[in-house]
């Protein structure tokens, strides 16, 4: 144990005290969460930042748009608004913040909505002339005043909740114990070289449940889109190798980005913000002169997808504009068990949730 989580250890205990009261009496009917007449989905962790919800959610969103109609429910993390506010076409970072846009942006016809209280969110989504099947709640795993009845817990594989403890010596917002509440726990971010040895002793540790089902997940990086124009594309295995780059991150994990790049690309740089962190003309600078550095061949400046939201529709996306600036797309793919994870999903949104409360 470092210096560091020695010293904030006694702090770390009267949070953990606070926030395991809290649950108890929850579970114990104390205070009560509220119930709603839609599907729910919850897709948290217990940890802050880093283990890959956003492409887990888009995940989700990708498997059931087509056929049932849903709603996103977030509270819009850094946004500079309040209250409820449902995402339009138009809609900026500042006031719905970055992965709701990021939402919206790639998934226009999609319902995207913000608000810091779950229950008057849901209520609100509610009252939509066409109500959704399915409401997906984006960062609301310890939001225990509304009754998620399906909850996805994601937890890094480098990083399992394991390892952590509590805030501030460590990462975690909650008791190890809180896990239990979960339906699914996802293993995020599983590196291409996992045997099968490896993926049975983490089984091993993690003991889930037997309520619990457990999947493993790997990150897989698209092609680089220009951030000007889209179609503007390079391919990453056949000739990223021609160019020097500039990364700048400003999310929770960067570094299994970062590495991908460098196995690609013949040089990289990274300049890391912290986790959504609201960019500057003189952050813009920086990078600028980091690229004007690099003495000729082709260089240029990537980004990730959650970054750039934070760039557009403000005054530095014409700055931005004159960079060569891509976008780094990012999802996530089964290691196995894809279908199974698939049909519990859709299986869920299709049940009679009314019907089967009352008879079951």
């Amino acid at each position: 144990m470092t210096l560091k989580k020695i010293l904030l250890f006694p702090f770390a205990v009267i949070y953990g005290i606070i926030t395991s009261l809290r649950n108890l009496l929850y579970d114990w009917k104390f205070l009560k969460s509220k119930s709603v007449d839609v599907h729910t989905i919850c897709v948290g962790n217990l940890a802050v930042g880093g283990t890959g919800k956003t492409p887990h959610v888009e995940y989700l969103i990708n498997i059931l748009q087509n056929d049932f109609k849903i709603a996103i429910l977030s509270r819009g993390y850094k946004r500079k608004t309040s209250g409820f506010i449902q995402a339009s076409n138009v809609s900026t970072a500042f006031d719905i913040g970055d992965e709701p846009l990021q939402y919206k942006t790639k998934n226009p016809q999609l319902e995207v909505c913000v608000d810091a209280n779950r229950v008057n969110g849901i209520k609100k989504i509610l009252e939509f002339p066409e109500p959704p099947k399915v409401v997906i709640l984006d960062d609301a795993f310890q939001h225990r005043a509304l009754n998620c009845e399906l909850k996805i817990v994601i937890s890094e594989y480098n990083n399992l909740y394991l390892n952590d403890c509590m805030m501030p010596a460590g990462y975690l917002r909650e008791s190890k114990k809180g896990i239990e509440r979960a339906d699914i726990i996802i293993v995020s971010k599983t590196p291409d070289k996992t045997t099968a040895i490896d993926i049975r002793n983490v089984i091993k540790d993690l003991k889930p449940l037997a309520h619990q089902q457990l999947f493993f997940t790997w990150l897989k990086y698209g092609e680089l889109k220009g951030f000007q124009n889209p179609a503007d594309t390079i391919d990453t295995l056949n000739d990223l190798f021609r160019y020097r780059i500039v990364a700048f991150t400003g999310i929770g994990n960067p570094q299994p980005m970062i590495t991908y790049l460098k196995e690609y690309a013949s040089d990289v740089k990274h300049i890391q913000f912290p986790d959504h962190h609201s960019f500057t003309i003189q952050d813009i600078a920086d990078v600028r002169a980091q690229l004007d550095a690099i003495e000729g061949g082709n260089k240029i400046v990537v980004t990730t997808e959650k970054d750039a939201m934070r760039l557009r529709g403000t005054d530095l996306q014409d700055i931005a504009n004159t960079l060569p600036l891509y976008v780094l797309p990012i999802e996530v793919d089964f290691k196995d068990k894809t279908q199974e994870f698939n049909d519990t999903i859709i299986n869920y949104v299709r049940t009679n949730k009314f019907y089967h409360k009352k008879y079951s």
